[in-house]
This record gives C-alpha cells, structure tokens and sequence, in this order.
C-alpha cells in the first residue's frame, strides 16, 4: 500500500499499515511477548530462518515492524531497528560495530550521555576515541588521517545547535574506512536527511519530536540493509535492546502528525529566536534558522527549516539562568525536548553536568545558557513569558 508518489504527510498516515484480516483503521497493538506455531516443524523452521514466523516480542513484533518499516520508508533507509530508548540506539549501534583495539572519531558537541559512551565506556574495551571541534575541518583532516570504525556526530548539536556540514564530515569518514553515525534528533526525521548527505546510519530518540508528547521513550537506529541485519539487529535482539508494542503503537500515533507539529514548532521557534534577540538582558541567542548563527550557510543548504530549538545565553550566569527559569509561568523546566509543550532547560546543571567545566567551556556551555524547546503554544504567549523571565535574570 506504501507509494511513492504519496508525498510526506499521507505517507506519515498511510506508509506500511501491516493491517490485519480484521480490517482495523488504526494500528493493531500486539501486547504478546511471545507467538504460538501451528507444528513443531514450523517452529524449527522459524528458527532456523527458513520460515518467517514471529518467535518473540525481543526478536521482533507486528507493532514494532510497523513502526520499523514506516520510519525506513521516511528516511529513505533500507532497514530500521527499533530500541527501548533513543540512548539504546546510540550504544547500540556503536557497541555493535566497532571493534577492540579500533577508533571512533566523535564531535566534541555531543549530548552527555554519549560524551560519558565516547568518553568512558568505549576506551574500557580498548577502543580509541577522538574528540573533534565540529567546525574545525583541519582537525576533521587530521583526525581521519588514520584508520577509524566510526564517527559519531550530532547536527544540531545538544545544547548550543552547532550545525555540521554533514556531507563534508562524511567524505572525510569513508575515506578513513568509517561509517558515518549521525544523531538527528534536534533536527527532527522531516528538518534534515543526512542519509542523503552521505552518512551511513541515522539515529534518534523517538522519545522527542517522533513522540512529541511526552509520553513513552523510544530510539531507532537506520542504515543499510546489510549492516542494519547484520550488525545492528543482532546486537539488539540478544542484548534485549528492544521497544515495547505500547510504545511503538504510541509512536506511530506520533508520526501521524508529525509534520504537523514540526512545521509549527519550527514556525514559532524562529519567532522566539528574533523576540529573544531583541530582549536586554540576552547575550546571545542561538538558532540555527537566523543570519547570524555561525553555520547559517550550512543549515540553510542541509536543513529544511530551523528546527524547534534555541539556545540563548542570559546575564549574571547561573543565578541569572535560574532566577529566569523560576520565573516562567508558562514554559515548563524539563531536561525533555522536541515536545507539544515548550521546556526550558540549564545544560550546565543539567544535560551536561557531567562533562567538565573545561569542556563545557570549549562547547560555549557557559552558566548563563538556556536551552528552549519550543512548542505549540501562541508565540506571543511564549514571548510574553520569556520576557518576564529574562527581566528576572537581569536582576538576578
């Protein structure tokens, strides 16, 4: 039933229904952990992989195939592994492809749970690891001079939505012998398409923009038939690396109006950004839709919009931060993002708090920044809010 020819918002609702002799309108949700063969035969056989037969939600399940097969379709993926959460995807997909005593090159701006992966899980098995400034494309240069297995990036990155020039970071990496890993989270599965700049895997927490509600925790890894079947999904299905039906059948509600809530989110947080920019008290606003974001060039020429997050900067540093937090009565302190509601974060304390103050000051994480994700709220509403917030640093 899936077409090309469809364009993105009837693919979001239509793509891979997998609908049962029931007929229903609405996906099955298959909450069974496991499945019942007609003949000990068929059983050896599922097994064996001569005939295809669900065994196990942990192997695999109706619901989650759903999701899997309709996430693929979006991206323009040859296969799609879907995970408990959007940080499963990326150990998952690291863990399961490089190699003791081989190196994975990252970009310095990455979220602090794979900066704590880059940084202090993977040199236990004796692998290598690189951290790189994303803009500095010498140091890219020299850094995939040697050999590599991987390179991790994420564009934008979390918190300060750097934005990497995806396909320049990808010739580079191939030319090293490496897969290009990109975490597309902030840009969203319809702001950006790095498969389509060159990278080789895509990764997401579907918890954010896919979910959007704030509802259930979900990840997904994509890339090529090959290695998704036979690197990625073994990994996953026998570490127990797996995404509950629920969730999945939640995530599917999600994409349904995916497009929907991007294209406004992105709408409003442009609108923010400007307001932002415009307030006394502000230092600096970060956005990757505006002319003065230090890759305009780039997001202009790889993103499809600005995406729903803004990074700004308030004076008097954490007391500033906090006391404008505190004063919010419409936008909510949460470490969430990418959600319906707009959420307000401190990086520094929060996100990032355990990356070093050395390295928080490298990634421009200084104890005045803010990290917003924009909602769906009015704007003027959001603005209103963010003023009173800001004022309230200014006398902090």
């Amino acid at each position: 039933m899936s077409s090309k020819n469809w364009r993105t918002a009837t693919r979001l609702l239509h793509d891979a229904p997998n609908r049962t002799e029931f007929g229903e309108t609405s996906e099955a949700i298959f909450l069974t952990s496991g499945f019942v063969y007609d003949s000990a035969e068929q059983a050896a056989a599922t097994f064996t992989g001569d005939v295809e037969h669900f065994q196990y939600s942990r192997f695999g399940n109706p619901t989650v195939d759903t999701l899997q097969e309709r996430l693929a379709l979006l991206e323009g993926a040859d296969a799609c592994i879907a995970t408990s959460t959007g940080m499963g995807a990326v150990s998952s997909a690291l863990l399961a492809h490089v190699k003791t005593g081989e190196r994975v090159v990252a970009s310095r701006a990455i979220f602090g749970s794979c900066y704590w992966i880059v940084t202090s899980l993977l040199p236990r098995y004796d692998i290598e690891t690189e951290l790189v400034d994303g803009d500095d494309y010498a140091a890219w240069e020299k850094a995939l001079s040697h050999p590599t297995a991987a390179v991790l990036i994420e564009s934008p990155s979390n918190p300060m939505l750097d934005v990497l020039d995806i396909r320049r970071i990808a010739d580079l990496a191939h030319k090293a012998g490496a897969l290009l890993m990109v975490d597309n989270v902030f840009a969203s599965p319809l702001g950006q398409h790095p498969l389509k700049l060159g990278a080789d895997v895509v990764l997401y927490s579907c918890t954010k923009h896919i979910d959007g509600q704030g509802r259930v925790l979900g990840g997904a890894g994509l890339g090529s038939e090959t290695w998704i079947k036979e690197t990625l999904q073994p990994f996953t299905r026998n570490t127990g690396n797996a995404l509950s039906p629920f969730n999945a059948w939640v995530l599917l509600k999600g994409l349904e109006t995916l497009q929907l809530r991007t294209k406004a989110m992105a709408a409003n947080a442009a609108t923010v950004a400007d307001a932002l920019a415009a307030l006394p008290g502000v230092v600096q606003v970060r956005y990757p839709g505006r002319a003065d974001h230090p890759q305009a060039e780039i997001a202009r020429q790889q993103m499809n919009d600005g995406g729903s997050l803004v990074a700004f900067e308030v004076e008097h540093g954490q007391a500033g931060a906090f006391a404008c937090l505190n004063a919010f009565d419409l936008v909510a302190i949460s470490n969430n993002l990418g959600d319906a509601r707009t959420l307000a974060t401190h990086p520094a304390t929060t996100t990032h708090m355990r990356v070093s103050a050395e390295e928080r000051a490298k990634l421009g994480i200084t104890a005045g920044v803010i990290r917003l994700s924009v909602g769906l709220e009015d704007a003027a509403d959001l603005i209103a809010d963010l003023t009173r917030g800001v004022e309230a640093a200014r006398q902090a």
